[in-house]
């Protein structure tokens, strides 16, 4: 309740919603006090009192509403049905000396990724060295074998990526894993943003918050760098693969903020290895594009004949040199969860220095001694199914049953390349304002780094909310919500 939040004396906030006492809190100190960055925000929620909040999240609800700003949910009673996206109005706030680390570390990571990239599908030197077992891509259903020894404009392959971070029972950013297909979630971090400057003005104006609105600036410069007929010349299109999909909003979003079209397959012919946008006043050359779509929809020529989502000859106006695709065909190997337990050898291997940013823990089933410990600890561990995301194709061992844990002990043993391990961290809680209460809930960071001329990351990102009480599972796609996240200029 809220009056259980209520300063005691002291300036102690005593809060006695459930969550396990090992999680690091990041709004308040062990002894309840607000952590110092967060005290004028306190101040100024003791100031507006529970009136005051509830009437504050109406209007974001009501905003965000009539802005628009959906999502589909994907499990529980009320799959599929396009709900308001859910906003809790405490932002989150991460001072600079907290964030510089960790945007050094995303950039080391990134660039790392990228070099891997580049050289599985050329000379494969790191396979060869034995740093990374090839059986391990070989088996990996994302390595793409129709794009190798092609060079993509810049020998960028990573020009979106969305890490997604987690704070470990001592505080420590742990990455937890890489989205480096087509990662979503970009067009929530800006209206978020956009929703709390609206609403909570008098709170921005006590501390200097680093600015997230500009990333669909930022995100047309890095294409227009790689269009094959210049920056100055460049024709963007956005490839969505239609009005049902998910990410619709944002990809709609995406293409009004930069200005530029938003097209389906059916709207891209091709001609000569060159790609034309079909218009009102005829075809018009296409240079860069930013597609939404899985890569094997994106040509029918290449990938699945069935698809009609993309585009016939897509694949060969790329490897011309005619047309950029962003994220690149085949980033997904470098995002598998079993490749993601090299990445820091991957990091030393290429750029030789030690990982800044540590991973959480994997273990590998394909390795008999990990896969033996796991099945024996199934109700300790989170097992995920290698080529899912989203929350998909995940046990969750603490909160499994003897049958589900059975379920998945099979599927192990039957295809041990699919899945990994990990250890269940107690990832970090958070105050949020939920249902007229003032309650901790855990969450994660998706940091979103833009690969253009040089690597960019976007100060903030999208923080991701378990909404149910105790739940680990932060995915929106599986009920889970958002904070705005403040990195602090100073």
């Amino acid at each position: 309740m809220f009056r259980q939040f209520q300063a005691n004396g002291g300036g102690q906030l005593l809060d006695h919603s459930e969550g396990p006492a090992m999680a690091f809190h990041e709004f308040y100190r062990d002894d309840f006090r607000p952590r110092d960055h967060y005290l004028a925000m306190w101040e100024h929620i003791q100031g507006i009192g529970q009136q005051g909040l509830a009437r504050k999240a109406r209007d974001a609800q009501l905003a965000l509403h009539n802005e628009g700003v959906t999502f589909t949910l994907y499990s529980g009673k009320d799959k599929g049905i396009e709900r308001v996206w859910p906003l809790d109005i405490l932002p989150r706030i991460i001072p600079a000396r907290e964030w510089q680390p960790i945007e050094a570390g995303l950039k080391q990571r990134v660039c790392a990724l990228n070099l891997f990239l580049k050289d599985l599908y050329h000379g494969q030197q790191i396979l060869k060295d034995g740093v990374v077992p090839p059986e391990l891509i070989y088996r990996g259903k994302d390595l793409c074998r129709e794009i190798m020894d092609v060079d993509p404009p810049g020998d960028i392959y990573l020009h979106i990526s969305g890490v997604d971070l987690i704070r470990d029972e001592d505080g420590r950013y742990l990455v937890l894993e890489d989205n480096l297909r087509t990662p979503s979630g970009v067009s929530y971090m800006i209206e978020n943003r956009v929703i709390q400057r609206r609403l909570l003005p008098e709170l921005f104006s006590n501390y200097r918050v680093r600015r997230v609105e500009h990333y669909p600036e930022h995100l047309l410069q890095a294409l227009r760098y790689l269009s094959p007929r210049g920056p100055d010349a460049a024709v963007v299109v956005v490839l969505t693969p239609g009005l049902f999909n998910a990410a619709y909003f944002e990809h709609s979003f995406l293409a009004r903020e930069m200005g530029v079209e938003l097209a389906e397959g059916r709207d891209l012919v091709c001609k000569n290895d060159k790609v034309y946008l079909k218009t009102t006043l005829g075809l018009r050359q296409v240079d860069v594009i930013y597609r939404r779509i899985d890569d094997e929809y994106l040509d029918p020529l290449v990938f699945r004949a069935d698809s009609v989502l993309g585009a016939a000859g897509l694949i060969n106006a790329w490897r011309a040199g005619n047309v950029a695709l962003v994220n690149a065909p085949g980033t997904g190997i470098a995002d598998d969860k079993a490749v993601y337990a090299y990445v820091p050898d991957i990091i030393r291997y290429y750029l030789g220095e030690t990982p800044i940013l540590p991973s959480v823990p994997t273990y590998q089933m394909t390795d008999h001694q990990d896969r033996t410990y796991v099945l024996d600890n199934m109700e300790k561990m989170v097992i995920k199914a290698v080529a899912e995301s989203g929350g998909y194709g995940m046990l969750m061992g603490p909160d499994s049953t003897a049958a589900q844990r059975d379920q998945f002990a099979k599927k192990i043993v039957a295809a041990p390349r699919h899945y990994i391990a990990q250890p269940v961290v107690q990832i970090s809680r958070h105050l949020c304002y939920l249902d007229a209460e003032l309650e901790s809930r855990h969450l994660d960071l998706r940091p979103f780094c833009i690969y253009g001329r040089d690597i960019e990351v976007v100060p903030g990102g999208l923080t991701r909310v378990a909404m149910r009480r105790g739940s680990l599972v932060v995915n929106s796609s599986q009920g889970g919500g958002s904070k705005d996240t403040w990195v602090l200029a100073d």
